[in-house]
């Protein structure tokens, strides 16, 4: 890492992403006759638009899910577009070099402008290209590599590469950072949010009865490098093919390196909301690869163990069992005795901290922080402490913390 960055070992460990991707610069641009300016840091509340997340189709889908993946979406598009700080251009400039669109410069969709690799090749994309080829590398040895230990470094090694790939978008755009550039991450992430309406427009125009195909696919979700297909067939080895064929036919429309690729199926898939879904992940038809969870947290340490528990069994039940009455059976019956004081207390116990001195919302460790601090002055916990608390039924069936 400290010699594909250029820098010193014991920043690997000590330092953060933004030194690695600006020592790459200062090489790039000493090697190719650039001074690089010092900027002042100061900061900015300059805000851009982030990635598209799709509007979720909630439900429970019991037909396979394929999901396509844009293989590193932001280093991509910066080097397909040629993105970097050398070749921003502005109106004046383009009007006096009397420069041709498409073949000088590119328009991009958030109306910036940069020069194309045929007028001059940026320093970002250099820099993009040697993080991905070192990574290509650490992944191929990867491959041939049969000792665990070596193979655990060099997976590592290419997920280091891959974070610092990703992380030269997020040094442009760190308003508090060495050398800010809003004009290339506002268009990374304008050229994302086009790519991603672009691929669901082609799926869904290609795979239509209309078109021969058995079902009319349906884009249910898509999150800033991905997208979830429904083609509506039952057979996965199907799906797959499908998601395979759309894949490289998206491909084909987007100019290189951009790569839109078949990484995945989920069936049976449960999409609650945005960030949150859960199902059984296949990569091959014959056996699943394991329960993949996001957003669901069924191990989080400020919820109770009856949550953890009963969320885990009702995956279990409608991933793995595909028993989906079973799980709802379950979530009443569990619901049922804890209105019925049936629940061994010690699965109702939730330990959270006072992190400040005024909450907006009403949270129950903090009205048993304030009970406890009326009751007794002297053993009122303080802020940074930890408070345990059962949730229980009161009275008038409020929840009450204890």
């Amino acid at each position: 890492m400290a010699r594909v960055t250029g820098i010193p070992f014991n920043y690997v460990t000590s330092r953060g992403q933004q030194i690695r991707v600006i020592s790459q610069l200062f090489r790039k641009a000493r090697a190719d006759g650039y001074l690089v300016p010092a900027v002042k840091s100061e900061g900015s509340d300059d805000q851009y638009e982030g990635a598209t997340v799709l509007e979720p189709k909630q439900g429970y889908y019991d037909k396979p899910i394929a999901t396509l993946d844009f293989a590193s979406l932001y280093p991509s598009i910066m080097m397909a577009h040629n993105l970097c700080y050398t070749t921003l251009l502005n109106k004046a400039t383009i009007d006096k070099l009397k420069l041709k669109e498409g073949e000088d410069y590119v328009h991009t969709p958030n109306n910036n402008f940069f020069a194309t690799t045929k007028l001059r090749k940026g320093l970002l994309p250099t820099v993009l290209e040697d993080l991905l080829s070192a990574r290509k590398r650490a992944k191929a040895d990867l491959k041939s590599e049969t000792d665990p230990f070596k193979r655990a470094v060099l997976d590592g090694r290419q997920l280091a590469l891959k974070v610092s790939a990703n992380s030269v978008y997020g040094f442009t755009g760190a308003t508090i950072g060495k050398l800010p550039c809003l004009e290339i991450s506002m268009s990374t992430t304008a050229y994302g949010r086009q790519m991603i309406e672009h691929t669901k427009n082609q799926v869904e125009s290609k795979y239509t009865i209309a078109n021969g195909y058995e079902h009319d696919a349906e884009i249910i979700y898509g999150d800033t490098d991905s997208v979830m297909i429904r083609f509506g067939v039952s057979e996965l080895a199907e799906a797959m093919r499908l998601g395979a064929e759309a894949a490289e036919l998206v491909s084909a429309t987007f100019t290189r390196p951009i790569k839109l690729e078949f990484e995945k199926c989920y069936f049976p898939y449960l999409l609650i909301s945005k960030k949150r879904y859960a199902g059984l992940y296949w990569t091959r038809p014959d056996k699943h690869d394991k329960m993949d969870t996001k957003g669901i947290e069924t191990v989080r340490r400020d919820n109770c163990r009856l949550v953890q528990t009963v969320i885990d069994t009702c995956l279990r039940k409608m991933l793995i069992d595909r028993d989906v009455q079973g799980a709802e059976s379950y979530a009443k019956q569990i619901i049922s005795d804890l209105l019925q004081n049936q629940v061994d207390m010690s699965q109702l116990v939730i330990t959270k901290a006072l992190a400040k001195a005024d909450y907006a919302a009403k949270q129950a460790h903090v009205e048993l922080a304030e009970r406890m601090r009326k009751r007794d002055a002297g053993s009122a916990p303080a802020l940074g402490d930890r408070v345990a608390y059962v949730i229980i039924k009161g009275s008038k069936g409020e929840q009450q913390g204890e």
